[in-house]
């Protein structure tokens, strides 16, 4: 699938970790793609994260949903994972395995993600050939990330003023502070407990799609 910008505007992060006791993930990313999400990214991190054949099964079962919905479905970190599945795209972090690397390894059929959190990282990204698109933040607080410092808006401007690449933002996002990204310059935000613990995930996403991004 080739990479466009408008697939950041709501993008959903989850793996089982995320979902609420009781729920399945399946059924809560199906809801999402229901409601519209422009990208699905699977995750699996945190306390009893799926491994091995569990996971590889759990991939196959969402990738499989996404392509129903014809919404791009993307891998965290796992380059060995997202070529096995032919994924979409596959996302890594700065303490993953090198941008530069990964770059090599995947096919050109699938796009690169990259995390970048100060300006000397977008700095190095833009330098690298084949990254499609750049996550930042945390932007607020995030109770998923809450080792991770906070830019805040002023230093996600800083970064989509330098980047050669779109941006989404992640990190703290909620239904309140979702209508000051787009004066930052990103192209969408990314969430995660926004839409996993949504008490109605089709409001939720409604609201996230009608956030303008090309202001």
């Amino acid at each position: 699938m080739k990479f466009d910008k408008t697939m950041l505007h709501t993008y959903f992060i989850a793996g089982t970790p995320d979902i609420p006791t009781g729920e399945a993930l399946e059924d809560v990313v199906r809801q999402a793609l229901d409601a519209g999400i422009t990208a699905f990214q699977y995750r699996e991190k945190g306390p009893n994260a799926l491994t091995g054949l569990r996971l590889l099964t759990m991939a196959q079962r969402l990738q499989k949903l996404c392509g129903a919905y014809h919404v791009p479905f993307i891998v965290d970190n796992d380059v060995d994972l997202a070529h096995r599945l032919h994924a979409d795209g596959v996302h890594v972090g700065q303490t993953d395995a090198a941008a530069a690397q990964v770059v090599a390894q995947v096919s050109q059929e699938m796009f690169i993600g990259l995390s970048c959190h100060t300006k000397a990282q977008i700095e190095t990204a833009n330098n690298i050939p084949g990254i499609s698109y750049i996550g930042s933040g945390a932007i607020y607080t995030s109770p998923s990330k809450a080792s991770a410092p906070v830019i805040g808006l002023a230093g996600l401007t800083a970064l989509t003023q330098i980047s050669h690449r779109p941006i989404v933002a992640i990190g703290g996002i909620n239904a309140d502070n979702l209508k000051d990204l787009p004066a930052t310059g990103v192209a969408g935000a990314a969430v995660i407990s926004l839409i996993a613990r949504s008490q109605d995930i089709a409001k939720t996403v409604t609201a996230m799609n009608a956030i303008d991004y090309s202001i």
